[in-house]
């Protein structure tokens, strides 16, 4: 009793204890201040420190998030890869437009924006679903920077409501030549669609992209992110007014990146608007205007830069999984077509599904094309954990193929089985993400990895180092080569295109796999 009440009424201890209070309390406001930063930053965080992170996928994260350093064009910041420095700086100037960004499609250095504006949805679909794996191994903050670099040359590459800059370079200039790109001396014309030239579906795409990336950097850059919507949205109206395959309007465009039409390019553009707006219209149009029209339903297909209708159809079954309730009858049927095709994607990557495509290798790879086949695997694969994401966060217990149940952990398996291939888990015990492992691909199909940094070659002596026999003197660190044969073999050697050439649409596929895997969690149920 008696010490009680001495420590209480000694005014210099009760001035301490109070002093001490102000401390902790300043400290905890800090601290919680601190952590309202981040999730302002990181608005679609989950809790993943709760769940064991696999170092394994961390790793190759890692690596894999390194290949869009390698890529990037303009003037560098914080260059993570020693032997790049900077290039392209006078792109866009002969239309009076900043064009220096953006990245360099694969092993040349050509600009297409169609597949970069792929790459940049993919990454920014990544970093909404799995930012919190990212940040979880310290790799959200070089994720933000590859897509800005991306959109910030997207942005520019749009400086009228009714043209889009497409491409950077020749390609038939560019492939005459083998140097680095920061010695390219060569003309480099710009590619423009129009109202007199439409190109519907590389405008969508990159509407795709823009409004994406909205989301991505809604909270802790909002007038970024309202410029972001603003092109995105212009850019759709322009793709669905001016109706045309920009292969047919501007047909030197087939010979690298020919598409094979644009309906679904539209559709996943306004399912990317939708969500970044939640403007009915968007879902209207994807649902009953032109759902019958553009959607394939019950035709399985295979995601790629070409090919978005399985990526959209993923998309839209988030919608199904996760707030549909209060829809109107016509839309909400009209989604259920949508998964239900969703689900027979699904069940045809399923290996021992009595639908299970047999576009396999014997070692397991889900594989399609003899040119860059690692793509179409990735992809799959990257749609597959993401659809076992929405069961587990919806508790969607079982997925039906043809009446036999499979459960989130099928397809997730199945989605580690084509990553665990892909980082030397088959036939040729090799892993195809360059840096990974201790036997990777040494003579990658890449100018600026072939050429020593101090070499003084010009456009035409530079094709020696094409065809030299030693290994590539600069890593080109992250990089995803085409990948294995039908047989699961693999030449490497550096003019093997089809099967050594790296791009940079591989590598965002890749990097939301990666993040998917890092450690088993739910995902966001809202975007916004």
């Amino acid at each position: 009793m008696g010490g009680k009440q001495a420590e209480a009424s000694n005014p210099r201890d009760r001035g301490s204890s109070i002093w001490c209070f102000l401390v902790l309390l300043i400290g905890a406001l800090v601290v919680t201040a601190a952590a309202l930063t981040i999730l302002k930053y990181l608005h679609f965080s989950k809790n993943n420190e709760a769940h064991p992170i696999n170092k394994k996928y961390a790793d190759a994260l890692e690596l894999a998030l390194q290949f869009f350093d390698v890529q990037k064009s303009g003037k560098l910041v914080d260059n993570r890869i020693p032997w790049r420095g900077d290039s392209g700086l006078q792109d866009g100037s002969e239309e009076n437009l900043d064009l220096s960004k953006g990245m360099y499609d694969a092993g040349d250095a050509m600009k297409f924006g169609f597949p970069m504006a792929f790459t940049a949805t993919v990454l920014s679909w990544s970093i909404l679903e799995y930012g919190g794996q990212m940040n979880a191994v310290k790799q959200i903050g070089y994720a933000y920077n590859s897509l800005r670099w991306i959109t910030d040359y997207l942005i520019n590459s749009h400086p009228s409501e009714n043209v889009l800059y497409f491409q950077v370079g020749d390609p038939g200039l560019d492939h005459k030549c083998w140097e680095r790109p920061e010695t390219m001396t060569e003309r480099r014309p710009v590619t423009q669609v129009n109202t007199s030239f439409p190109g519907t579906e590389v405008a969508a795409e990159t509407a795709a992209a823009l409004a994406s990336a909205s989301l991505v950097f809604k909270e802790n850059d909002p007038d970024y992110s309202s410029s972001l919507l603003t092109h995105a949205r212009q850019l759709f109206t322009f793709a669905d007014t001016y109706r045309a395959s920009y292969s047919i309007s501007i047909p030197q465009v087939q010979g690298f990146y020919n598409s094979t039409g644009y309906g679904d390019e539209l559709l996943w553009a306004a399912s990317w608007l939708y969500h970044a707006t939640r403007d009915d219209s968007y879902l209207r149009y994807v649902t009953e205007l032109n759902g019958q029209r553009f959607a394939n339903m019950e035709i399985t297909t295979w995601f790629s830069w070409d090919d978005k209708h399985a990526g959209t159809q993923v998309l839209l079954s988030r919608i199904i999984f996760f707030g549909a309730k209060d829809m109107p009858t016509v839309e909400n049927l009209d989604l259920q077509m949508y998964r239900k095709t969703a689900e027979l994607v699904m069940c045809g990557l399923l290996p021992d599904s009595p639908t299970a495509t047999s576009r396999r290798t014997d070692g397991g790879l889900i594989w399609i094309t003899e040119w860059n086949p690692l793509q179409h695997a990735v992809a799959s694969a990257f749609l597959a954990v993401l659809y076992s994401d929405y069961m587990l966060t919806s508790q969607t217990e079982t997925l039906y193929c043809s009446g036999n149940p499979y459960k989130p952990d099928d397809l997730r398996n199945f989605a580690i089985s084509q990553a665990d291939y892909v980082l030397g888990e088959n036939p040729m015990k090799m892993s195809y993400l360059v840096g990974y492992g201790s036997r990777y691909p040494f003579y990658v199909h890449h100018r600026g990895s072939s050429i020593p940094v101090n070499a003084d070659t010009s456009c035409q002596d530079g094709f020696k180092w094409l065809y030299s026999d030693d290994p590539n003197p600069n890593i080109a660190v992250g990089a995803l080569v085409g990948g294995p044969s039908l047989n699961d073999s693999y030449s490497d050697t550096r003019d093997n295109v089809k099967q050594s050439e790296p791009s940079t649409y591989n590598s965002a596929l890749l990097v939301g796999l990666l993040s998917g895997l890092i450690s088993t969690s739910s995902v966001v149920k809202s975007y916004t």
